[in-house]
C-alpha cells in the first residue's frame, strides 16, 4: 500500500486505473456469460427444430400411408406431403445455416457438424426422391403392388433416418450441457469477484481518500477553535497532497489576516460607506428620473447629487447635434458665460469632451497651458483645475455627454468613474424617453394627417369619381334624348351629392365613416346592394361559415377594404360580376373579392400599381388590424383580392 502511494501521478488517476481494471474484468467475464447463454439459446433452438425433424417424418410416412388406403384423399393428401417435404427441406436448411435473429446454430463441435452433414446427405441423396417417386407413383395411380414396395421403402428409411435425428439432438445436448457448466463457472467466478472486488475497493478507498479527508476534517476543526499553528504532513503527490500544502498556505495567510484583522475591519468599514453613498445616490437619481419633467428639471436633479458627492463647481449637458456633428450646451450650472460661447457649437472629436462624446468613453484631466493638442485651454483660462466629461449612453448608443468643473486640483478614482458612468446610462436614458416623447407626439400628428387622408381617398374621393362616372352618363343621355334615363342618372346624382355631403359633415365630427350595421355581414351585404344599385354590376355575398363577432373598430377596417376593392373593380376591372366569399375556418377569417374583369399582368402591373393610394390604404388598413392582404390576377381571367384575419 506504501508502493501504491508513492506511484507517480494523481489520485484521480490512480482510482480511474482500479476502476478500469475492475470494469476491464468484470466486462470480460460478463461477455463470456453472454456468449455462453447465447450459445445455449441458440443449441436448445436447435434441439427444437431437430425435434420437429422427427415428427414431420413419422408425418409424411403417415401421409403416404393414408393417401395409398383411401384413394378418394389422395390429392388432399399428396398436397400435404408435398408442402412437409418443402418445409423440411427448409428447416434442415435453417438448422445447417442458423438464424442469428432467433438465435438459432448449431454447436461448433465437428462431431455435431459432422452427424449434421450425414443427416443432410441421407435427406438430399436417399430420403427425399425416395418420398418423391412414391408421390409420382401415387399420382400416377400405381398398382397397389408398386405402392405397397414403395412403402416398405419408405418405411426401412423412416427407421434408418429417424435414429441419426436422435442421434443428433443428443449430441446438441451434450453441448448445451458442457456449456451450463461453462456458464455456472463463470457465474460463480463473477460472484467471487463481485465480493473480493468490493472489499478490496473498500480497502483502498479507505486509504486513499478517507483517511486523508478525515486529516484534513481534524486541522479544520483545529483552526476553527483559533488554532492557526495547526499544520497537516505532505507526503503524497496527488491532490490530498496539493490539498494538504494549500491548507498550510492558508493557514499562514489566516494567521498574518488575524494579525491585521482590526486594521482590515476598519478599512472595509470605509469602504461600505462609500459604496452606500453611491448606491443611495444612484437610488435618488432613478427615483428623481422617474418624475415626468423638463430636460433642465432632470438634469439639475441628477446633477446637483453629483456634485455634492464628487465636490465638483459646477456642471453642463451638452447633446449631439448629428446634424452638423458638434456638442451643444443644453443646460449648465456655475458655467462662465464666456466657456458657454466659447464651446457652444464643439466639433465631435475635438478637445476632452469631444473625444468622450466621439468614443463614448468617460475622460478626465487638469486644464494646462501647455497640455497637448490644446486641450482644455477655455477651461484653463476661467480657472477650472480639473475636467471630467462623461458620456450619456442609451441602449449603447451615444446622446451627448455631462461635464463636472472642479476648482480645485481633483483626481477621479476608479470607483467614482464607474458611479459617474451609471450615472450617464440614467441620465441617457431619460434623455431618450423624452426625446422619444416629443417623435410620439409628431408621429400622432402624422398619423391623424394620415387617416384624414385615408377617409377623404374612401369617401370623398369615390363618391366624386361616381359622381364624374354618372355626369358622362347623364351627357350622353342627354345627347341621345334619353330623358327616362337622364333623370335617373340625374338621381343617382343628387344621391351622391348627399352622401357626399353627409361623409363631409361626418369627417368633420368624428374622422370616420358611419357604420349602420354592428354585424360584418349585413355591413358587406349593405356595401354590395350599393354598389350593385350604382354601377350595375352583379354583386353576390356568399356566406360559408358562421362568422364571429368583431369589434366595431376591426369591422371599420374590413368594410373600407372591402369598399376600397369595390371601388378599384368599377375603376379598371371592366367586370360585369364579383362574388364576395366569407368564411371562418381553423382559427382565421377570409374575405375573397373576385371579378369577372379584364385583369392584369401582377409582376409588371401590380409592381408599378404598389404606389397607387387605394392599395397602399388596402394594405395599411390590413396592417393595422393583424390582416393579410393579398392580391391575385391574370389577363382575361379576372382580380382576386384575399384578405385573412386571425380571429
Amino acid at each position: 500500500m506504501r508502493l501504491f502511494h508513492r506511484l507517480p501521478g494523481k489520485l484521480a488517476s490512480k482510482i480511474d486505473g482500479i476502476l478500469v481494471v475492475f470494469f476491464l474484468f468484470a466486462l470480460t467475464m460478463i461477455g463470456m456469460t453472454l456468449y455462453v447463454g447465447r450459445q445455449l439459446e441458440g443449441g436448445a433452438a436447435a434441439i427444437n427444430e431437430a425435434g420437429a425433424l422427427r415428427m414431420r417424418t413419422y408425418r409424411l410416412g403417415y401421409l403416404l400411408e393414408q393417401a395409398m388406403l383411401y384413394p378418394e384423399l389422395r390429392p388432399h393428401l399428396t398436397n400435404e406431403a408435398r408442402t412437409t417435404i418443402e418445409e423440411f427441406t427448409a428447416a434442415i436448411a435453417l438448422i445447417d445455416n442458423g438464424d442469428p435473429e432467433r438465435p438459432l446454430f448449431l454447436p461448433r463441435e465437428k462431431i455435431v457438424r459432422d452427424q449434421m452433414s450425414m443427416l443432410k446427405q441421407h435427406w438430399q441423396e436417399r430420403f427425399e426422391p425416395l418420398l418423391r417417386s412414391t408421390l409420382m407413383e401415387v399420382d400416377k395411380q400405381a398398382s397397389a403392388t408398386a405402392l405397397r414396395r414403395k412403402m416398405e421403402g419408405i418405411d426401412s428409411e423412416v427407421r434408418s433416418f429417424v435414429p441419426q435425428i436422435n442421434a443428433l439432438v443428443l449430441q446438441i445436448e451434450n453441448s448445451n450441457a458442457q456449456h451450463t457448466a461453462l456458464m455456472w463457472t463463470f457465474q460463480n467466478a463473477l460472484v467471487g469477484f463481485a465480493l473480493f472486488g468490493t472489499l478490496l475497493l473498500i480497502y483502498l478507498f479507505r486509504r486513499l481518500v478517507i483517511d486523508p479527508v478525515e486529516q484534513l476534517q481534524q486541522g479544520m476543526e483545529r483552526m476553527a477553535h483559533a488554532d492557526f499553528g495547526v499544520r497537516l504532513p505532505v507526503s503524497r503527490s496527488d491532490e490530498f497532497g496539493e490539498l494538504a500544502t494549500g491548507f498550510n498556505r492558508m493557514a499562514d495567510h489566516l494567521q498574518d489576516l488575524y494579525a491585521t484583522l482590526e486594521q482590515r475591519v476598519q478599512q472595509k468599514t470605509r469602504d461600505l460607506a462609500i459604496r452606500a453613498r453611491e448606491l443611495g445616490l444612484l437610488y435618488e437619481v432613478a427615483a428623481h428620473l422617474t418624475e415626468p419633467a423638463e430636460l433642465a428639471y432632470l438634469a439639475q436633479g441628477v446633477l446637483e447629487r453629483v456634485r455634492e458627492l464628487v465636490g465638483a463647481s459646477g456642471w453642463a449637458v451638452r447633446l449631439i447635434d448629428e446634424k452638423n456633428g458638434s456638442l451643444s450646451f443644453v443646460v449648465a450650472k456655475d458655467v462662465p458665460e464666456d466657456l458657454l460661447q466659447a464651446e457652444a457649437q464643439l466639433p465631435l472629436g475635438v478637445c476632452l469632451c469631444g473625444r468622450a462624446a466621439e468614443k463614448e468613453q468617460a475622460f478626465a484631466g487638469c486644464p494646462r497651458p501647455d497640455n497637448e493638442d490644446g486641450l482644455l485651454l477655455n477651461c484653463y483660462r476661467e480657472g477650472f483645475q480639473a475636467v471630467a466629461a462623461i458620456p450619456l449612453l442609451a441602449k449603447n448608443r451615444g446622446l451627448g455627454i455631462f461635464n463636472l468643473f472642479f476648482a480645485t486640483p481633483r483626481t477621479l478614482e476608479e470607483n467614482e468613474i464607474r458611479l459617474l458612468e451609471a450615472v450617464g446610462r440614467h441620465l441617457g436614458v431619460a434623455i431618450e424617453n423624452l426625446q422619444l416623447a416629443e417623435r410620439e407626439k409628431e408621429m400622432a400628428v402624422s398619423e391623424e394627417r394620415n387617416l384624414l387622408a385615408q377617409e377623404l381617398h374612401d369617401s370623398i374621393a369615390q363618391n366624386l369619381a361616381f359622381l364624374n362616372i354618372q355626369t358622362q352618363m347623364l351627357d350622353a343621355s342627354l345627347r341621345d334624348g334619353d330623358i327616362e334615363t337622364a333623370r335617373e342618372e340625374l338621381a343617382r346624382i343628387r344621391e351622391g351629392i348627399q352622401e357626399s355631403y353627409d361623409n363631409v359633415r361626418e369627417l368633420l365630427v368624428h374622422f370616420r365613416i358611419r357604420i349602420e350595421h354592428s354585424d360584418l355581414v349585413e355591413a358587406i351585404e349593405s356595401a354590395a346592394q350599393k354598389f350593385e344599385g350604382q354601377t350595375g354590376i352583379v354583386t353576390r355575398v356568399e356566406l360559408h361559415d358562421e362568422i364571429p363577432s368583431l369589434s366595431p373598430t376591426t369591422i371599420l377596417q374590413l368594410l373600407h377594404i372591402v369598399q376600397e376593392a369595390l371601388s378599384n373593380v368599377r375603376k379598371h376591372a371592366q367586370a360585369s360580376q364579383v362574388m364576395i366569399s366569407l368564411s371562418a375556418r381553423d382559427g382565421e377569417l377570409a374575405i375573397y373579392i373576385c371579378d369577372n374583369g379584364v385583369g392584369f399582368t401582377l409582376r409588371q402591373d401590380f409592381e408599378s400599381a404598389t404606389g397607387h393610394v387605394g392599395i397602399g390604404i388596402m394594405r395599411e388598413r390590413a396592417h393595422r388590424i393583424g390582416a393579410r392582404c393579398t392580391i391575385a390576377s391574370t389577363p382575361g381571367e379576372g382580380t382576386s383580392v384575399r384578405l385573412v384575419l386571425p380571429i
